[in-house]
């Protein structure tokens, strides 16, 4: 049997593809990493100039002994600021009342959050428009929330004593920012008030998340309202209500605009917390150094609490996979 060759204008089988050489390879990854280079540079550059810089010059500063704005050479101290934090007197009314603000407002904030959150994720009429109405308060600059409720609480021409003497119940003007303890559970309130919201959406969005089969099934098993929202609502929220109070705790503790424009920590200091502490040692006493070592350890409060959260989350959710 003889093979006869092939037909002219047919073609035979492709050779093989011809390896790349490795040096253009090489050549050729070095200019996508050169590239890759050459984007980063400039966010690196923000990040260092406005992050990075100011981190490690307030360290310094807290090392040394500054008592004036004006650049030139000051002793150092070494953690001379930071003991000096821990034996001022003062110190801990202000860690008290930051402490308060803190779990008051964050447990008022996630409990309405998630009131609020389980009717606007309910079968509503207008549910669009319900939810737009809940994010107002929280799209309010905090300087004009300050001011609104400042001036709510006004003791001679206030909306609330206002309010008050219209429905009946007191005819007697109160001066609400005049007691120390009052005015600190009154920031509170305008806090929790233009908050909430985003605990709202936060919440609202781990709802929706939850398959309606499961309630279903414990609708089937004859589970109430009540069970089912302990049972499967809530568990299947923790990592949203993690995030949430990894958030509000974070902002809470270290809240400062919103008592600067509504009290400017008075009556009496009953209504300084420690990052607005920190103001009035760096700037009004010009204390730098001082206040640069109660600014870092604002910083590692802040961070400790962010851990332990997310070790409860992380606890938790190595619970539900076991």
């Amino acid at each position: 049997m003889t093979l006869s060759a092939p037909a002219r204008g047919t073609q035979g089988p492709a050779p093989p593809p011809r390896p790349r050489s490795r040096r253009r390879t090489r050549l050729g990854g070095r200019g996508e990493g050169r590239f890759a280079v050459a984007l980063l540079v400039p966010a690196a550059v923000v990040v260092f100039g406005v992050v990075l810089y100011p981190v490690v010059r307030t360290f310094v500063l807290s090392l040394h002994d500054v008592n004036s704005p004006m650049p030139g050479s000051y002793p150092f101290v070494g953690l001379q600021n930071y003991v000096r934090v821990f034996q001022d007197s003062s110190f801990y009314p202000v860690l008290g009342h930051t402490l308060y603000f803190t779990l008051l407002s964050t447990t008022a904030e996630l409990a309405l959050g998630i009131a609020v959150a389980l009717l606007l994720n309910a079968p509503l009429r207008a549910r669009w428009l319900w939810r737009s109405i809940v994010i107002l308060p929280w799209a309010l600059p905090t300087i004009v929330n300050g001011a609104l409720w400042r001036w709510i609480y006004n003791g001679q021409y206030g909306a609330l004593n206002g309010l008050l003497a219209t429905l009946g119940i007191s005819e007697t003007p109160h001066q609400w920012l005049g007691s120390p303890f009052l005015a600190l559970n009154c920031v509170i309130l305008a806090d929790v008030w233009k908050n909430t919201s985003i605990v709202v959406f936060f919440i609202l969005a781990g709802l929706q998340t939850i398959p309606g089969d499961l309630y279903e099934a414990a609708r089937v098993d004859g589970a109430g309202a009540w069970g089912t929202f302990w049972r499967i609502t809530m568990p299947l929220l923790a990592p949203s209500i993690a995030v949430v109070l990894i958030l509000r705790t974070i902002e809470a503790f270290k809240v400062f605009d919103i008592i600067y424009v509504m009290t400017g920590g008075g009556p009496a200091s009953g209504t300084q917390t420690i990052a607005f502490y920190t103001y009035l040692q760096a700037f009004s006493n010009q204390l730098f150094g001082y206040g640069a070592a109660l600014a870092y350890l604002i910083v590692l409060a802040v961070f400790a609490l962010a851990m332990v959260y997310l070790r409860i989350l992380r606890q938790g959710q190595m619970a539900g996979v076991e």
